[in-house]
């Protein structure tokens, strides 16, 4: 009798080493976002006026300091907003917007390091090659609109462009998407995709996914206008469910971008709309027999749903309050994560060996 042998493959070797990659990324990107809106809740964003500087490191010397917050003083956040601010202040901004451009750099260097060493290890399958390659190019999308989103403010008007910072926005949630439903196809060994278990119930999670997506849109308009900070009642706006003024600018469609009213309005309703989908979604999943991980991910969404919908409420109640504000914007990420893996799990459903890689040969028996 001969002995069977096993040969695995490099992306059978590698394929959960990739999987844990990407979910770091996720990781990164995670606080990448949160910190973000910390630099956008602290008006901290403007305090670099220049997209390259030396190196990685920050002024050191208290000439180099005085060096910065002098070409800081050039800009119109200075002269129309922050006249007089001390150097100490100065600092406070400037170190968030510092550690904001730093963790980009580091994302994208903890992304290409090991997408070489994979590669060189031929452990990157046809399939999964342009898929990396998009992530990357994404990646460094981002980091452009970052610089043409900060560049809208260093004009006329001190504040970034409300347009410019809801596609960096957006460009950040659809860069995490897009890793995490690869990551979690990689860890879970689900490519290519099965028949969904319930093409109707993967359906609607998939529309409700879209819905959340569109809900941060909506709030990155919100916060690039500060529509926030209007309208602090709720389920009314003022005395009114619809806010006076709602459709006030001519033409029509600016309303939809340009009106704090509107944009608050528009952003209040879409996210109880998309809490309603979720809703749904649990109750049919609790109808339908579906598999336990099935079960897990569509609780997971309705509490997560249900914690984003109380942050949400919660930050317009308090004006906006740093801490309040801040876990709002990261529990979208959450939510974002748990409809996509309630989605994943519905549409990719079954693992094969040869999903991961493995080829089993008979030499003899």
């Amino acid at each position: 009798m001969t002995e069977s042998r096993i040969s695995v493959t490099p992306f059978a070797q590698h394929r959960r080493a990739m999987a844990v990659w990407l979910y770091a990324i996720c990781g990164l990107t995670f606080a990448m976002v949160v910190l973000g809106g910390l630099t956008r809740l602290t008006n901290s964003g403007l305090s670099m006026t220049t997209w390259s500087f030396t190196g990685s490191m920050p002024p050191l010397s208290a000439a180099a300091w005085q060096a910065e917050f002098a070409r800081y003083q050039l800009f119109p956040e200075y002269q129309k907003i922050n006249q007089g601010m001390s150097l100490t202040d100065f600092k406070f901004i400037y170190w968030f917007e510092y550690s904001h451009r730093m963790l980009g750099r580091f994302i994208g260097s903890v992304y290409l390091l090991p997408l070489i060493y994979f590669a060189a290890r031929r452990a990157i399958p046809r399939w999964l090659a342009p898929r990396l390659i998009g992530l990357l190019l994404l990646l460094g999308l981002q980091g452009f609109i970052g610089w043409w989103m900060v560049k809208s403010g260093l004009v006329d008007r001190p504040d970034v462009s409300h347009l410019r910072l809801t596609t960096h926005l957006g460009t950040a949630f659809a860069f995490y998407s897009a890793m995490f439903w690869v990551a979690t196809s990689l860890w879970r060994g689900a490519h290519p995709p099965q028949p969904a278990q319930r093409s109707g119930l993967a359906t609607l999670v998939g529309i409700t996914g879209l819905a959340v997506y569109g809900t941060v849109l909506l709030g990155g308009l919100v916060a690039g206008s500060n529509a926030g900070f209007s309208y602090n009642t709720f389920p009314r706006m003022g005395d009114r469910l619809i806010p006076d003024g709602y459709l006030a600018m001519t033409p029509a469609w600016r309303n939809f971008i340009d009106n704090i009213a509107a944009v608050q309005f528009n952003h209040r309703w879409v996210a109880i709309t998309t809490f309603g989908l979720i809703v749904a979604g649990w109750a049919w999943s609790r109808r339908v027999g579906v598999r336990a991980n099935v079960r897990r991910a569509m609780t997971a969404m309705l509490a997560a749903g249900l914690l984003q919908v109380s942050l949400g409420v919660s930050t317009l109640l308090t004006v906006v309050w740093l801490p309040l504000a801040s876990a709002h914007q990261a529990g979208a990420l959450v939510l974002l994560s748990t409809t996509l893996w309630a989605l994943h799990v519905l549409r990719r459903p079954s693992v094969t060996a040869e999903d991961q890689g493995t080829i089993r040969m008979a030499a003899g028996t």
